[in-house]
């Protein structure tokens, strides 16, 4: 993306709830002049759903291997859809109670198309999210004023091929497939910037 000319902001996703994400990245998005093009993975995709609408010149919305949550659906009621469920492990902290893909279980689940010792070192530094990112609902849907594009992956086991198409289909995405796993942005860096672009332009 920035070889070919993209500024590129990666903002950090603080994964302390939908609500509370979404005025983060909106309030970020604010202090970007002009036009931007949102993308989302994994449950970023719920982020950039609601962020679209709040601020001026989102001119398209990628979704890659994405949760694309319709209003007032949550992430765990769409997460619930995959089968088996997610490998998650809790751990109680002040406020509430925090979730991560379980260490043992992340190659199979989440990057299964990665060399071992990347996918262990991935386990290891992945960052824990709250539950309310699962259990608040979706109040905004920026696809449906916005063009969008979406990437799925067919060899997902964290958000199953499946329950992405039910996702892209209802939403009328512009919808790319990819033999990769949910790690597709390492795995197959090139289709997905090449449907970063194809939103771009």
């Amino acid at each position: 993306m920035r070889s070919d000319g993209y500024p590129v902001r990666a903002i950090a996703n603080p994964l302390q709830g939908l609500t509370s994400d979404t005025a983060y990245v909106s309030s970020y998005l604010t202090t970007i002049e002009g036009p931007k093009v949102l993308v989302g993975h994994s449950y970023g995709g719920a982020v950039i759903t609601n962020a679209a609408t709040t601020v001026p010149d989102i001119t398209s919305l990628v979704y890659i291997a994405a949760f694309i949550p319709a209003k007032g659906e949550t992430v765990g009621e769409l997460a619930a859809k995959s089968d088996p469920a997610l490998p998650l492990v809790s751990t109680p902290v002040p406020g509430g109670t925090e979730v991560i893909f379980d260490p043992a279980r992340f190659r199979t689940a989440f990057a299964g198309d990665l060399d071992k010792a990347t996918a262990a070192e991935l386990a290891i530094t992945q960052r824990p999210a709250t539950t309310r990112a699962v259990t608040d609902p979706s109040v905004e849907e920026g696809f449906r004023t916005i063009p969008f594009w979406a990437l799925v992956t067919r060899q997902d086991r964290a958000i199953y091929p499946d329950v992405q198409r039910l996702m892209t289909t209802r939403a009328h995405a512009r919808t790319t497939e990819v033999d990769a796993s949910h790690s597709v942005m390492l795995s197959r860096p090139g289709a997905v910037t090449e449907i970063i672009e194809r939103a771009a332009r």
